[in-house]
Protein backbone atom coordinates (compact mmCIF):
# COMPACT_ATOMS: atom_id res chain seq x y z
CA UNK A 1 0.00 0.00 0.00
CA UNK A 2 1.33 3.18 -0.57
CA UNK A 3 2.20 5.47 1.92
CA UNK A 4 -0.11 7.98 3.40
CA UNK A 5 1.38 12.01 2.94
CA UNK A 6 0.14 15.31 2.92
CA UNK A 7 0.81 15.43 -0.62
CA UNK A 8 -0.84 11.97 -1.39
CA UNK A 9 -3.94 13.76 -0.13
CA UNK A 10 -3.94 16.64 -1.72
CA UNK A 11 -3.43 15.00 -5.34
CA UNK A 12 -6.94 13.33 -4.62
CA UNK A 13 -8.43 15.98 -3.23
CA UNK A 14 -7.45 19.17 -4.89
CA UNK A 15 -8.74 17.84 -8.51
CA UNK A 16 -12.04 17.13 -6.81
CA UNK A 17 -12.37 20.52 -4.83
CA UNK A 18 -11.80 22.04 -8.46
CA UNK A 19 -14.18 19.37 -9.66
CA UNK A 20 -16.84 19.85 -7.45
CA UNK A 21 -16.47 23.68 -7.57
CA UNK A 22 -17.87 23.60 -10.98
CA UNK A 23 -21.17 22.34 -10.04
CA UNK A 24 -22.21 25.23 -7.74
CA UNK A 25 -21.07 27.38 -10.40
CA UNK A 26 -23.38 26.25 -12.51
CA UNK A 27 -26.15 27.16 -10.09
CA UNK A 28 -24.61 30.05 -9.57
CA UNK A 29 -24.85 30.62 -13.09
CA UNK A 30 -28.35 29.74 -13.39
CA UNK A 31 -29.45 32.25 -10.77
CA UNK A 32 -27.81 35.01 -12.22
CA UNK A 33 -29.55 34.15 -15.69
CA UNK A 34 -32.64 34.20 -14.45
CA UNK A 35 -32.15 37.27 -11.31
CA UNK A 36 -31.12 39.53 -14.46
CA UNK A 37 -35.17 38.61 -15.96
CA UNK A 38 -36.37 40.60 -13.59
CA UNK A 39 -38.17 40.22 -9.89
CA UNK A 40 -37.59 37.34 -6.99
CA UNK A 41 -40.49 35.35 -8.00
CA UNK A 42 -38.28 33.61 -11.23
CA UNK A 43 -35.33 33.25 -8.69
CA UNK A 44 -37.26 31.53 -6.44
CA UNK A 45 -39.08 29.29 -9.69
CA UNK A 46 -36.01 28.21 -10.16
CA UNK A 47 -35.04 26.78 -6.83
CA UNK A 48 -38.23 25.24 -6.31
CA UNK A 49 -37.92 23.21 -9.58
CA UNK A 50 -34.81 22.21 -9.11
CA UNK A 51 -35.55 21.14 -5.22
CA UNK A 52 -38.55 19.32 -6.50
CA UNK A 53 -35.86 17.39 -9.58
CA UNK A 54 -32.98 16.76 -7.67
CA UNK A 55 -35.46 15.47 -4.86
CA UNK A 56 -35.85 12.83 -6.82
CA UNK A 57 -32.89 11.74 -8.68
CA UNK A 58 -30.63 12.89 -5.74
CA UNK A 59 -31.37 9.75 -3.19
CA UNK A 60 -29.33 7.95 -6.20
CA UNK A 61 -26.29 9.24 -4.48
CA UNK A 62 -26.07 6.44 -3.50
CA UNK A 63 -24.81 4.99 -6.37
CA UNK A 64 -21.80 6.82 -6.49
CA UNK A 65 -20.94 6.41 -2.36
CA UNK A 66 -21.52 2.71 -1.97
CA UNK A 67 -19.56 2.23 -5.46
CA UNK A 68 -16.58 4.30 -3.85
CA UNK A 69 -16.66 2.14 -0.75
CA UNK A 70 -16.47 -1.32 -2.10
CA UNK A 71 -14.38 -0.27 -5.02
CA UNK A 72 -11.61 1.16 -2.13
CA UNK A 73 -11.74 -1.75 0.07
CA UNK A 74 -10.83 -4.04 -2.97
CA UNK A 75 -8.30 -1.74 -4.22
CA UNK A 76 -6.69 -1.92 -1.66
CA UNK A 77 -7.15 -5.75 -0.99
CA UNK A 78 -4.90 -5.70 -4.51
CA UNK A 79 -8.05 -7.41 -6.27
CA UNK A 80 -8.29 -5.50 -9.35
CA UNK A 81 -10.82 -7.70 -11.17
CA UNK A 82 -12.97 -7.33 -8.26
CA UNK A 83 -13.04 -3.46 -8.73
CA UNK A 84 -14.54 -4.01 -12.39
CA UNK A 85 -16.66 -5.93 -11.24
CA UNK A 86 -18.18 -3.68 -8.30
CA UNK A 87 -18.41 -1.07 -11.32
CA UNK A 88 -20.03 -3.48 -13.59
CA UNK A 89 -22.78 -4.54 -10.65
CA UNK A 90 -23.34 -0.51 -9.87
CA UNK A 91 -23.84 0.41 -13.12
CA UNK A 92 -26.64 -2.06 -13.62
CA UNK A 93 -28.20 -1.24 -10.59
CA UNK A 94 -27.71 2.16 -12.79
CA UNK A 95 -29.58 1.13 -15.62
CA UNK A 96 -32.48 -0.50 -13.84
CA UNK A 97 -32.78 3.63 -12.10
CA UNK A 98 -32.66 5.06 -15.26
CA UNK A 99 -34.90 2.99 -17.16
CA UNK A 100 -33.23 3.14 -20.34
CA UNK A 101 -30.22 3.77 -19.33
CA UNK A 102 -27.42 2.27 -22.95
CA UNK A 103 -25.50 0.42 -20.82
CA UNK A 104 -28.33 -1.89 -19.01
CA UNK A 105 -28.68 -2.91 -22.70
CA UNK A 106 -25.29 -3.76 -22.65
CA UNK A 107 -25.15 -6.12 -19.62
CA UNK A 108 -28.12 -7.69 -20.93
CA UNK A 109 -27.29 -8.34 -24.51
CA UNK A 110 -23.53 -9.67 -22.99
CA UNK A 111 -21.42 -6.23 -23.83
CA UNK A 112 -19.28 -4.47 -21.27
CA UNK A 113 -20.15 -1.23 -21.00
CA UNK A 114 -21.02 1.66 -17.94
CA UNK A 115 -22.75 4.87 -17.68
CA UNK A 116 -20.31 6.68 -15.21
CA UNK A 117 -21.56 10.22 -13.60
CA UNK A 118 -19.68 13.15 -13.53
CA UNK A 119 -20.82 15.86 -11.09
CA UNK A 120 -19.73 14.13 -7.85
CA UNK A 121 -20.61 16.10 -5.10
CA UNK A 122 -22.84 14.56 -2.29
CA UNK A 123 -25.87 16.49 -3.30
CA UNK A 124 -24.89 16.77 -6.98
CA UNK A 125 -27.90 16.09 -9.38
CA UNK A 126 -29.99 17.50 -12.51
CA UNK A 127 -30.77 21.29 -11.25
CA UNK A 128 -33.52 21.53 -14.27
CA UNK A 129 -34.04 19.22 -17.35
CA UNK A 130 -36.65 19.53 -20.16
CA UNK A 131 -37.52 15.76 -19.48
CA UNK A 132 -37.30 14.21 -16.39
CA UNK A 133 -36.69 10.71 -18.01
CA UNK A 134 -34.26 11.83 -20.31
CA UNK A 135 -32.01 13.79 -17.17
CA UNK A 136 -32.66 10.27 -15.37
CA UNK A 137 -31.10 8.41 -18.23
CA UNK A 138 -27.92 10.89 -18.33
CA UNK A 139 -27.68 11.58 -14.29
CA UNK A 140 -28.37 8.28 -12.55
CA UNK A 141 -26.32 6.51 -15.10
CA UNK A 142 -23.33 8.79 -14.19
CA UNK A 143 -23.02 7.79 -10.25
CA UNK A 144 -20.79 4.93 -10.62
CA UNK A 145 -17.99 5.45 -12.59
CA UNK A 146 -17.27 8.65 -10.49
CA UNK A 147 -16.99 6.88 -7.40
CA UNK A 148 -14.69 3.76 -8.68
CA UNK A 149 -12.32 7.26 -10.40
CA UNK A 150 -12.58 8.14 -6.73
CA UNK A 151 -11.98 4.86 -4.80
CA UNK A 152 -8.65 4.59 -7.13
CA UNK A 153 -7.33 7.82 -7.05
CA UNK A 154 -7.83 9.01 -10.49
CA UNK A 155 -9.31 12.32 -9.44
CA UNK A 156 -8.32 13.96 -12.61
CA UNK A 157 -10.17 12.27 -14.97
CA UNK A 158 -13.35 13.43 -12.50
CA UNK A 159 -11.67 16.78 -13.30
CA UNK A 160 -11.94 16.33 -16.78
CA UNK A 161 -15.13 15.44 -17.00
CA UNK A 162 -16.53 18.24 -15.34
CA UNK A 163 -14.90 21.03 -16.67
CA UNK A 164 -16.02 19.47 -20.27
CA UNK A 165 -19.44 19.26 -19.20
CA UNK A 166 -20.30 22.16 -17.28
CA UNK A 167 -18.07 24.28 -19.81
CA UNK A 168 -20.91 23.48 -22.27
CA UNK A 169 -23.75 23.59 -19.57
CA UNK A 170 -22.74 27.43 -18.65
CA UNK A 171 -22.37 28.42 -22.07
CA UNK A 172 -25.45 27.05 -22.84
CA UNK A 173 -27.34 28.47 -20.34
CA UNK A 174 -26.27 32.08 -21.15
CA UNK A 175 -26.76 31.27 -24.88
CA UNK A 176 -30.09 30.12 -24.84
CA UNK A 177 -31.42 31.88 -21.50
CA UNK A 178 -30.69 35.51 -22.35
CA UNK A 179 -29.01 35.57 -26.07
CA UNK A 180 -32.15 33.71 -27.58
CA UNK A 181 -34.26 34.58 -25.25
CA UNK A 182 -35.80 31.51 -23.68
CA UNK A 183 -35.29 32.39 -20.16
CA UNK A 184 -35.83 29.48 -17.23
CA UNK A 185 -36.72 26.70 -20.61
CA UNK A 186 -33.03 27.73 -21.88
CA UNK A 187 -31.08 26.78 -18.80
CA UNK A 188 -33.47 23.29 -18.65
CA UNK A 189 -32.36 22.96 -22.08
CA UNK A 190 -29.07 23.38 -21.17
CA UNK A 191 -28.88 21.02 -18.78
CA UNK A 192 -29.90 18.31 -20.50
CA UNK A 193 -27.81 18.89 -23.68
CA UNK A 194 -24.87 19.13 -21.45
CA UNK A 195 -25.22 15.88 -19.45
CA UNK A 196 -25.84 13.93 -22.40
CA UNK A 197 -22.24 15.15 -23.79
CA UNK A 198 -20.61 14.12 -20.51
CA UNK A 199 -22.52 10.29 -20.82
CA UNK A 200 -20.93 10.10 -24.27
CA UNK A 201 -17.63 10.87 -22.70
CA UNK A 202 -17.54 9.25 -19.90
CA UNK A 203 -19.11 5.77 -21.74
CA UNK A 204 -15.87 5.97 -23.21
CA UNK A 205 -13.74 6.54 -20.23
CA UNK A 206 -15.40 3.39 -18.90
CA UNK A 207 -14.65 0.61 -21.09
CA UNK A 208 -11.06 -0.68 -20.24
CA UNK A 209 -12.09 -1.33 -16.23
CA UNK A 210 -15.53 -3.35 -17.02
CA UNK A 211 -13.27 -5.41 -18.95
CA UNK A 212 -11.18 -6.31 -16.12
CA UNK A 213 -14.67 -7.27 -14.69
CA UNK A 214 -14.72 -10.53 -16.66
CA UNK A 215 -12.02 -11.91 -14.76
CA UNK A 216 -13.54 -11.83 -11.81
CA UNK A 217 -15.13 -15.03 -10.13
CA UNK A 218 -19.10 -14.38 -8.85
CA UNK A 219 -19.71 -11.58 -10.41
CA UNK A 220 -23.21 -12.04 -9.65
CA UNK A 221 -22.66 -14.00 -6.34
CA UNK A 222 -25.93 -13.58 -3.91
CA UNK A 223 -24.12 -12.94 -1.24
CA UNK A 224 -21.89 -10.16 -3.05
CA UNK A 225 -25.36 -8.77 -4.05
CA UNK A 226 -26.63 -8.24 -1.12
CA UNK A 227 -23.98 -6.50 -0.09
CA UNK A 228 -23.97 -4.34 -2.60
CA UNK A 229 -28.41 -4.15 -1.68
CA UNK A 230 -27.23 -3.32 2.30
CA UNK A 231 -25.09 -0.78 1.26
CA UNK A 232 -27.18 1.18 -1.21
CA UNK A 233 -29.83 0.89 0.97
CA UNK A 234 -28.58 2.17 4.32
CA UNK A 235 -27.10 5.32 2.23
CA UNK A 236 -30.31 5.79 0.51
CA UNK A 237 -32.55 5.87 3.01
CA UNK A 238 -29.65 8.60 4.89
CA UNK A 239 -30.19 10.51 1.20
CA UNK A 240 -33.47 10.41 1.91
CA UNK A 241 -33.98 11.66 4.46
CA UNK A 242 -31.26 14.77 4.34
CA UNK A 243 -32.96 15.48 1.21
CA UNK A 244 -35.93 16.13 3.04
CA UNK A 245 -34.43 18.32 5.73
CA UNK A 246 -32.98 20.54 2.39
CA UNK A 247 -36.50 20.50 0.54
CA UNK A 248 -38.06 20.85 3.53
CA UNK A 249 -36.06 24.12 4.11
CA UNK A 250 -36.63 25.81 0.91
CA UNK A 251 -40.36 25.32 1.19
CA UNK A 252 -40.68 26.49 4.72
CA UNK A 253 -38.81 29.83 3.63
CA UNK A 254 -41.29 29.96 0.69
CA UNK A 255 -44.18 30.44 3.09
CA UNK A 256 -42.85 33.55 4.37
CA UNK A 257 -43.19 35.30 1.14
CA UNK A 258 -41.50 35.77 -2.58
CA UNK A 259 -38.29 37.66 -1.16
CA UNK A 260 -37.62 35.63 1.60
CA UNK A 261 -37.76 32.57 -0.67
CA UNK A 262 -35.39 33.84 -3.13
CA UNK A 263 -32.91 35.39 -0.72
CA UNK A 264 -32.90 31.79 0.84
CA UNK A 265 -32.36 30.15 -2.63
CA UNK A 266 -29.03 32.98 -3.26
CA UNK A 267 -27.69 31.87 0.28
CA UNK A 268 -27.92 28.16 -0.40
CA UNK A 269 -25.45 28.97 -3.47
CA UNK A 270 -23.06 29.36 -0.76
CA UNK A 271 -24.02 26.13 0.98
CA UNK A 272 -23.35 24.18 -2.33
CA UNK A 273 -20.26 25.91 -2.71
CA UNK A 274 -19.04 24.76 1.14
CA UNK A 275 -20.21 21.62 0.52
CA UNK A 276 -18.52 20.62 -2.95
CA UNK A 277 -15.77 22.42 -1.36
CA UNK A 278 -14.87 20.09 1.34
CA UNK A 279 -16.49 17.22 -0.14
CA UNK A 280 -12.88 17.10 -1.99
CA UNK A 281 -11.33 16.03 1.24
CA UNK A 282 -14.44 13.97 1.78
CA UNK A 283 -14.21 12.03 -1.03
CA UNK A 284 -10.42 11.66 -0.22
CA UNK A 285 -10.95 10.27 3.18
CA UNK A 286 -13.48 7.70 1.41
CA UNK A 287 -10.55 6.56 -1.12
CA UNK A 288 -7.91 6.46 1.68
CA UNK A 289 -10.20 5.38 4.76
CA UNK A 290 -11.81 2.68 2.10
CA UNK A 291 -8.20 1.42 1.00
CA UNK A 292 -6.65 0.81 4.14
CA UNK A 293 -10.17 -1.37 5.41
CA UNK A 294 -9.42 -3.86 2.04
CA UNK A 295 -5.58 -3.84 3.48
CA UNK A 296 -6.17 -4.47 6.93
CA UNK A 297 -4.46 -1.59 8.21
CA UNK A 298 -6.70 0.71 11.12
CA UNK A 299 -3.35 2.48 11.72
CA UNK A 300 -3.66 3.84 8.41
CA UNK A 301 -7.62 4.43 9.21
CA UNK A 302 -6.79 6.70 12.06
CA UNK A 303 -4.14 8.71 9.66
CA UNK A 304 -6.32 9.08 7.01
CA UNK A 305 -8.82 10.54 9.02
CA UNK A 306 -7.01 13.06 10.50
CA UNK A 307 -4.78 13.96 7.37
CA UNK A 308 -7.61 14.45 5.28
CA UNK A 309 -9.46 16.21 7.72
CA UNK A 310 -6.66 18.39 8.76
CA UNK A 311 -6.71 19.37 5.20
CA UNK A 312 -10.62 19.88 5.37
CA UNK A 313 -10.32 22.74 8.53
CA UNK A 314 -8.21 24.70 6.72
CA UNK A 315 -10.56 25.03 3.56
CA UNK A 316 -13.48 25.67 5.87
CA UNK A 317 -11.64 28.48 8.08
CA UNK A 318 -10.90 30.06 4.12
CA UNK A 319 -14.25 29.67 3.07
CA UNK A 320 -16.31 31.31 6.16
CA UNK A 321 -13.79 34.42 6.35
CA UNK A 322 -14.27 34.35 2.19
CA UNK A 323 -18.07 34.93 2.92
CA UNK A 324 -18.15 37.08 6.06
CA UNK A 325 -15.51 39.35 3.76
CA UNK A 326 -17.25 39.01 0.62
CA UNK A 327 -20.30 37.20 0.93
CA UNK A 328 -22.20 40.82 -0.15
CA UNK A 329 -20.38 41.14 -3.27
CA UNK A 330 -21.46 37.64 -4.30
CA UNK A 331 -24.73 38.21 -3.61
CA UNK A 332 -25.08 41.14 -5.61
CA UNK A 333 -24.08 39.29 -8.50
CA UNK A 334 -26.23 37.19 -8.02
CA UNK A 335 -29.71 38.96 -8.14
CA UNK A 336 -30.36 42.56 -9.19
CA UNK A 337 -33.41 42.82 -6.95
CA UNK A 338 -33.03 45.47 -4.15
CA UNK A 339 -34.74 43.80 -1.58
CA UNK A 340 -33.60 39.51 -1.99
CA UNK A 341 -29.64 41.56 -2.01
CA UNK A 342 -31.10 43.22 1.58
CA UNK A 343 -32.96 40.27 2.48
CA UNK A 344 -30.14 38.17 2.00
CA UNK A 345 -27.62 40.14 3.95
CA UNK A 346 -29.55 39.47 7.37
CA UNK A 347 -28.79 36.13 7.14
CA UNK A 348 -25.02 35.75 5.35
CA UNK A 349 -23.32 35.47 9.05
CA UNK A 350 -25.41 31.86 9.17
CA UNK A 351 -23.40 30.76 6.09
CA UNK A 352 -20.26 32.34 7.42
CA UNK A 353 -20.47 29.88 10.17
CA UNK A 354 -21.68 27.08 8.41
CA UNK A 355 -18.67 25.83 6.84
CA UNK A 356 -16.77 25.38 10.17
CA UNK A 357 -20.34 23.99 11.82
CA UNK A 358 -21.23 21.24 8.89
CA UNK A 359 -17.48 19.97 8.49
CA UNK A 360 -17.20 17.35 11.19
CA UNK A 361 -20.49 15.65 9.94
CA UNK A 362 -19.10 16.11 6.09
CA UNK A 363 -15.29 14.53 6.77
CA UNK A 364 -17.68 11.47 8.93
CA UNK A 365 -19.62 10.95 6.05
CA UNK A 366 -16.46 10.43 3.81
CA UNK A 367 -14.61 8.29 6.50
CA UNK A 368 -17.88 5.89 7.34
CA UNK A 369 -18.67 5.36 3.26
CA UNK A 370 -14.65 4.62 3.23
CA UNK A 371 -15.40 1.78 5.64
CA UNK A 372 -18.86 1.17 4.34
CA UNK A 373 -20.28 1.31 7.90
CA UNK A 374 -23.34 2.67 6.18
CA UNK A 375 -26.03 1.50 8.51
CA UNK A 376 -24.06 3.59 11.30
CA UNK A 377 -24.66 6.29 8.90
CA UNK A 378 -28.15 5.79 8.67
CA UNK A 379 -29.33 5.14 12.55
CA UNK A 380 -27.51 8.90 12.71
CA UNK A 381 -28.92 10.52 9.94
CA UNK A 382 -32.72 9.12 11.84
CA UNK A 383 -30.94 10.53 15.16
CA UNK A 384 -30.56 13.72 13.47
CA UNK A 385 -33.36 14.40 11.62
CA UNK A 386 -35.30 14.25 15.42
CA UNK A 387 -33.25 17.48 16.25
CA UNK A 388 -33.63 18.97 13.04
CA UNK A 389 -37.62 18.66 13.39
CA UNK A 390 -37.99 19.45 16.88
CA UNK A 391 -35.67 22.67 16.13
CA UNK A 392 -37.90 23.58 12.84
CA UNK A 393 -40.96 23.32 15.24
CA UNK A 394 -39.40 25.73 17.78
CA UNK A 395 -37.37 27.79 16.69
CA UNK A 396 -39.52 29.54 13.55
CA UNK A 397 -42.42 30.59 15.48
CA UNK A 398 -39.88 32.66 16.80
CA UNK A 399 -37.05 33.94 15.16
CA UNK A 400 -38.83 33.46 12.06
CA UNK A 401 -36.30 32.52 9.14
CA UNK A 402 -33.25 32.85 11.48
CA UNK A 403 -35.19 30.10 13.48
CA UNK A 404 -35.24 27.81 9.80
CA UNK A 405 -31.02 28.83 9.33
CA UNK A 406 -30.76 27.64 13.05
CA UNK A 407 -32.52 24.93 12.91
CA UNK A 408 -30.47 23.48 9.47
CA UNK A 409 -27.06 24.55 11.18
CA UNK A 410 -28.49 21.90 14.44
CA UNK A 411 -28.63 19.30 12.00
CA UNK A 412 -25.00 19.26 10.52
CA UNK A 413 -23.93 19.40 14.54
CA UNK A 414 -26.41 16.58 15.08
CA UNK A 415 -24.83 14.49 12.41
CA UNK A 416 -21.26 15.33 13.72
CA UNK A 417 -21.95 14.25 17.28
CA UNK A 418 -23.92 11.11 16.74
CA UNK A 419 -21.42 9.78 13.77
CA UNK A 420 -18.34 10.99 16.10
CA UNK A 421 -20.10 8.47 18.78
CA UNK A 422 -19.54 5.69 16.26
CA UNK A 423 -16.07 6.25 14.33
CA UNK A 424 -14.19 3.59 16.02
CA UNK A 425 -16.36 0.93 14.70
CA UNK A 426 -14.64 2.33 11.53
CA UNK A 427 -10.95 1.49 12.91
CA UNK A 428 -12.63 -1.82 14.18
CA UNK A 429 -13.62 -2.37 10.95
CA UNK A 430 -9.85 -2.59 9.29
CA UNK A 431 -9.11 -5.04 11.93
CA UNK A 432 -8.75 -9.01 10.57
CA UNK A 433 -12.46 -10.10 10.76
CA UNK A 434 -13.60 -6.63 11.11
CA UNK A 435 -15.81 -6.45 8.08
CA UNK A 436 -17.24 -10.26 6.02
CA UNK A 437 -15.55 -9.42 3.11
CA UNK A 438 -12.64 -6.99 1.96
CA UNK A 439 -14.83 -7.43 -1.37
Amino acid sequence: MTALTHGRVLNIALPIVLSNLTVPLLGLVDTAVVGRLGGPAPIGAVGLGAVILTSVYWVFGFLRMGTSGLVAQAHGAGDGPEVGAHLLRADHRAGGGGGLHPAAGAHRGGGLSAGPRIGCGRGAGPRLSGDPRLGALTTIGLYALTGWLIAVERTRAVLGLQLIQNGLNIALSIALALGLGMGVAGVAWATLAAEWAGLAVALWLARHVLAEARRAAGIWARDRIARLARVNGDIMVRSVLLQGCMTSFLFLGAGQGDVTLAANQVLLQFLALTAYALDGFAFAAESLVGQAVGARRAGQVRRASLMTSGWGLGFALLLGAGFLLGGGAIIDMLTTDAQVRAVARDYLPWLAVAPLIGLAGWMLDGIFIGATLTREMRVAMIRSVAVFVACVVILPPIWGNHGLWAALMALNLARAATMLRLYPRAEIAAAPGGISSPR
